[in-house]
């Protein structure tokens, strides 16, 4: 860890990699503020309380998912639109799978619902999540879906099904397959089973929102 940044970057730095490593129990302010090699108080300088800290970790993870959107709809951008999206479904799961502890702690409503517990000029942390979601939409709307935001937020349910059970053996079993292979197939089922019949037109083909 990188002594000379500024010790609230160094708390959550010494944080995401506690929840990487050992999971979101691992996430106790005495513990952070030990490996980072400061008294059990300072942390409160910076995050009034435990969750403004979580939430801090956890936006983190999203930045992190972000650029993995990015780099998945770039790597496709040639494709249609339905490709875009079976990217970064598989960027999402594949994050997921990579990074559990980090993947349960984006998600712990207690943190996206964080009002009173982020310091005022910081945002939070539901306002660090609804961008991607956003970028989804706009390109399930260019597969030609007639409700994208519903559409969007049942394919996003199936990939994030399709990562928990995956995680936890239970597809793996079923299939009688465990891979990179298996996941990808299960997310273009996904897809396919949310935007199948959805054929693009012209006016929807186009590139991934920045």
């Amino acid at each position: 860890m990188d002594q000379d940044r500024p010790l609230r970057e160094r708390l959550i730095d010494v944080g995401a990699e506690l929840v990487m490593s050992e999971g979101t129990g691992a996430l106790g302010l005495r513990e952070i503020a030990r490996r980072a090699g400061v008294s059990h108080g300072a942390p409160r300088r910076y995050f009034p309380t435990h969750q403004a800290l979580l939430s801090a970790i956890a936006r983190r993870g999203f930045a992190d998912l972000g650029e993995r959107f990015a780099q998945a709809a770039a790597g496709a951008r040639e494709s249609a639109p339905r490709e875009r999206v079976r990217a970064i479904g598989c960027a999402y799961v594949g994050y997921a799978l990579e990074h559990p502890g980090m993947f349960e702690l984006m998600f712990r409503h207690d943190l996206l619902d964080s009002a009173g517990q982020t310091p005022s000029d910081e945002p939070r942390l539901r306002e660090s999540t609804l961008p991607l979601f956003a970028l989804l939409v706009a390109l399930v709307g260019r597969c030609g879906a007639a409700d994208p935001s519903v559409t969007t937020a049942a394919l996003w349910a199936n990939w994030h099904g399709v990562a928990q059970l995956w995680h936890w053996g239970s597809l793996p079993l079923v299939l009688g397959e465990d891979g990179v292979a298996g996941v990808e197939r299960l997310v273009g089922a996904a897809v396919d089973a949310h935007l199948g019949g959805v054929l693009p037109g012209p006016a929807h083909d186009g590139g991934v929102p920045a």
